[in-house]
């Protein structure tokens, strides 16, 4: 399901819904410990996972280049949310009958061509999360992500019209 991107005011919004079978308190550890973000997001290092504390985003390119970013709100089981370049993300979860619902929002105050570039990793990083949720494991396709990249593009375009 693509994300929907909206604008209001002065930033867009995209918003990425899931809806996981496991809990909160699972699908929380699941975004905020190394273990499990090594096996979606391999890129995140959870550092200090508090308000004001950080996350490592690791270039994963044999350099060990990394670069720092700060958690600006984060509750328990509920909320995380960080810098992402010049964008905030926000991961939400909110408890449901059978399960918790994945919120994930980009505050992106301007559209620029690495958007869409963006909001396809997040598409399939929430992909491999899920198959992570479920016991299982997914391999990064860029073949996939190109073809997610593609929507996206198409989508960005769109609102800039």
């Amino acid at each position: 399901m693509l994300a929907v991107i909206e604008k209001f005011e002065d930033e867009y919004v995209a918003r990425f819904e899931r809806h996981f079978s496991q809990t909160a308190d699972h699908v929380w550890a699941a975004i905020t410990t190394n273990e499990s973000l090594e096996k979606w997001m391999p890129n995140l290092e959870m550092k200090d996972l508090r308000k004001g504390g950080v996350i490592l985003f690791n270039m994963n390119d044999g350099t060990g280049s990394s670069f720092i970013l700060k958690i600006t709100n984060c509750q328990s089981n509920s909320l995380l949310e960080f810098e992402w370049g010049d964008t905030l993300v926000r991961f939400e979860l909110f408890p449901a009958p059978e399960g918790c619902l994945l919120v994930l929002k980009e505050f992106i105050p301007i559209l620029v061509d690495h958007t869409s570039k963006d909001l396809a990793g997040w598409h399939v990083c929430l992909e491999r999360l899920n198959a992570v949720l479920n016991g299982s494991y997914l391999d990064f396709q860029k073949v996939e992500w190109e073809l997610w990249h593609q929507k996206y593009r198409d989508a960005v375009n769109g609102l800039q019209k």
